[in-house]
C-alpha cells in the first residue's frame, strides 16, 4: 500500500515528521507532499490554479527517514493530494494521513482546516484518509502520541470502506496519560468567538452568552476588527461528548466526517419546493 503524507503547517513542520515516520513504521511505502509554507485555515482551498502555468515544488531531506521522498510544493495541502493522485508524484496513493496539525481541529474549526481538507479531498478520489491534530501546547510537544495512534489507525483505515475519512484530535499528553480513545460528535463550537470594532467610540452591545460584547456597526469606512479566539479543544465546559469535551477531559476524539456530497431526502424536499413555486415559469416571465 502506498500512503501519501501532507499537512498544512508546512513541510519543515515536526509534526508531519513524526507522522510520516508512524507511517513508514507500517511498513508502507510513503511519501510526503506537503505545502512549502504554513497553509494553516486553507480548507480545500487549491488557490488560482487557472490563473498558473504550473506549480512548482522542491525535493527536500527527512533525516529520519532518508529513503522516503519528500517534496514541498507552492500550494495549499489539498492541491498536494490533487496532484499526488493525478500522477505528479509517480503512482497514485492508497491512503492519505494528514497532520500532525499543532491545535485541534474539532467543531466548526473541521470546516475550515486544511488538514481536514486534504482529507476530505482524498475521499472525493475514492482514498482512505485521516487528519491528525494535538492540542496547542508550548515545547516539548508529545507528538509520539498522536503519531502512534495514527499508526495503529493505519489497519483500520485499509479495512475500511472507499471514501472513509477520519478526524483524530489528541490531548497534548503523554502516550501513557491517554485516558482512551472515543468516538466525538462534531461540536458546535468555533476559533473565532467574536470581532471587535478597534474604534473609540464603538457601543457595547451584551450578547449574553459570555462571550465578549458585540459592538456597534463601523463608523468608518476601514480599520480594524481585533479578533477574540478560542484555543480548540481547551473547553471544559464543551459537551462532554463533543470531540472538543473530549480532548479537553483528556481522550482522543475520533470523528468520521462526510465531505460535499448530494444531499438525500432533505434534497428531495427542496426540489419539491422548488417546482411547486413554478420559479423555471416565473424566470421565462420575467425574461
Amino acid at each position: 500500500m502506498r500512503i501519501l503524507v501532507t499537512n498544512d503547517d508546512g513541510v519543515h513542520a515536526p509534526g508531519i515528521a513524526a507522522l510520516a515516520e508512524a507511517a513508514h513504521a507500517t511498513g508502507h511505502q510513503v511519501i510526503v507532499v506537503a505545502p512549502m509554507v504554513d497553509s494553516s485555515g486553507a480548507g480545500a482551498a487549491v488557490g488560482p490554479v487557472h490563473q498558473r502555468e504550473g506549480v512548482e515544488y522542491a525535493s527536500y531531506p527527512m533525516e529520519a527517514i532518508p529513503d522516503v521522498p519528500v517534496y514541498g510544493i507552492d500550494g495549499p495541502p489539498a492541491l498536494a493530494v490533487i496532484l499526488a493522485c493525478v500522477g505528479g508524484f509517480g503512482p497514485r496513493p492508497d491512503l492519505v494521513l494528514s497532520g500532525i496539525n499543532l491545535g485541534a481541529n474539532v467543531g466548526r474549526s473541521a470546516l475550515h482546516s486544511g488538514t481536514i481538507g486534504a482529507a476530505l479531498t482524498a475521499a472525493h478520489f475514492g482514498l482512505r484518509s485521516l487528519a491528525v491534530s494535538i492540542r496547542y501546547c508550548d515545547d516539548p510537544v508529545p507528538w509520539q502520541t498522536p503519531a502512534t495512534l495514527a499508526g495503529e489507525l493505519v489497519p483500520v483505515l485499509e479495512a475500511a470502506a472507499p471514501g472513509t475519512v477520519l478526524n483524530l484530535n489528541v490531548p497534548n499528553v503523554a502516550l501513557d496519560e491517554l485516558l482512551g480513545i472515543r468516538r466525538g460528535r462534531l461540536g458546535s463550537g468555533g476559533t473565532i468567538r467574536s470581532a471587535v470594532v478597534e474604534e473609540p467610540d464603538h457601543l457595547h452591545l451584551p450578547d449574553g452568552d459570555g462571550h465578549p460584547p458585540i459592538m456597534s456597526l463601523p463608523s468608518s469606512p476601514s480599520g480594524m476588527l481585533r479578533l477574540d479566539l478560542a484555543m480548540p479543544g481547551s473547553d471544559r465546559n464543551a459537551d462532554p461528548d463533543s470531540d472538543a469535551g473530549l480532548v479537553a477531559a483528556g481522550f482522543a476524539s475520533l470523528t468520521p466526517l462526510v465531505g460535499v456530497r448530494e444531499a438525500g431526502a432533505e434534497g428531495d424536499k427542496v426540489m419539491t419546493a422548488v417546482a411547486d413555486a413554478r420559479i423555471l415559469q416565473r424566470v421565462r416571465n420575467l425574461a
